[in-house]
C-alpha cells in the first residue's frame, strides 16, 4: 500500500535497521481487528537528514522512534512534553497541525512491566548500558520509584566499566537491567559481560531485548534461580500509551 493512500492514517517507526522490530505487526494487525483505516510503516533512515521527507508522508498521525535516534531526533523536533524533557530521550511522536511533539513511553512501559515481578527488597539496580536513549528512560523510571541506580557502561561515562564492575557488587545489586542491545537477534549467543557466577534467587534480570524472548543474559539468570523479565511487556505497554498519545490526548 502506498503510504498515505486513500486517506489512510498512518503511522509508523523511525530507526536504523529495523527489519526485525515487533510495532509494525503489532499496529497493523489491531487495525485491521479494529476495522480502522489506518497503517503502519518502517521509515528505515540512514541518518536524520531523511527524517524532513518522513514528516512529509501524507496523513502521517504519529511515530515510534527507536535505535540509533531517541536522543539526536530531539533537535528536530517543535516541542516535548514535560516528561520526555526530564529524560532527554524520545520514543514517541504526535504530529499536530504546526508542530512535532516528543514524547517519551518507555518509562511508563519499562515501570509497568517491572512492577509485575518487583519485589520491596529491590532497592538498587544495576543499569547496563546507561548511555543511551533506552537507559534513560529506565533511570528515569528507577528514580521515581526509589530505586538506587549503580550505571555500567563500556566507557567511563558511568559508575562502573564492566571492567572494573566487581562480582561483590552484582551478587549485593538485586535488579541488574540491561537496557543494551547485545543478545538480541542475529547476535544471539551474545551478552554482556558480567561476573555470572554472582547471580543468586534473590537476583531479578530484565532484559529490554524481546527477540529472542530469552536472552543468554536471562539464560543466565534462570540457572541461577532468579527472577526474569523480557522485554516484550514493557514494547506492549509503551505502544498502548503512544497509541493514547496519538489519538486522546
Amino acid at each position: 500500500m502506498e503510504k498515505g493512500a486513500k486517506n489512510t492514517a498512518v503511522y509508523g517507526l523511525i530507526g536504523k535497521n529495523i527489519s526485525y522490530s515487533f510495532s509494525a505487526k503489532y499496529f497493523n494487525d489491531r487495525f485491521s481487528k479494529e476495522n480502522l483505516n489506518a497503517q503502519y510503516v518502517n521509515f528505515d533512515i540512514s541518518d536524520l537528514t531523511e527524517l524532513r521527507s518522513v514528516f512529509k508522508t501524507l496523513h502521517l498521525k504519529g511515530c515510534n522512534v527507536t535505535i540509533p535516534y531517541k536522543t539526536s531526533i530531539i533537535e528536530h523536533l517543535d516541542r516535548l512534553d514535560s516528561e520526555a524533557s526530564a529524560i532527554g530521550a524520545v520514543n514517541c511522536l504526535r504530529f499536530e497541525e504546526n508542530e512535532v511533539v516528543g514524547y517519551n513511553t518507555d518509562a511508563y512501559g519499562f515501570t509497568q512491566s517491572l512492577k509485575q515481578q518487583l519485589r520491596s527488597s529491590d532497592q538498587a539496580a544495576l543499569v547496563l548500558g546507561a548511555t543511551g536513549g533506552a537507559a534513560k528512560a529506565i533511570i528515569h523510571a528507577l528514580n521515581a520509584l526509589s530505586i538506587k541506580v549503580i550505571t555500567v557502561s563500556r566507557s567511563g561515562s558511568s559508575d562502573f566499566t564492566y571492567e572494573t564492575l566487581a562480582s561483590k557488587l552484582v551478587q549485593e545489586t538485586p535488579l541488574i537491567i540491561n537496557c543494551t542491545p547485545v543478545g538480541t537477534h542475529p547476535n544471539i549467543e551474545n551478552s554482556p559481560k558480567l561476573p555470572y557466577e554472582a547471580l543468586h534467587p534473590d537476583h531479578f534480570l530484565f532484559d529490554l531485548v524481546y527477540n529472542p524472548s530469552e536472552s543468554h543474559f536471562l539464560k543466565y539468570g534462570k540457572q541461577a534461580g532468579s527472577r526474569i523479565q523480557n522485554g516484550y511487556d514493557m514494547l506492549i505497554y509503551q505502544a498502548e500509551r503512544s497509541w493514547e498519545i496519538w489519538n486522546t490526548l
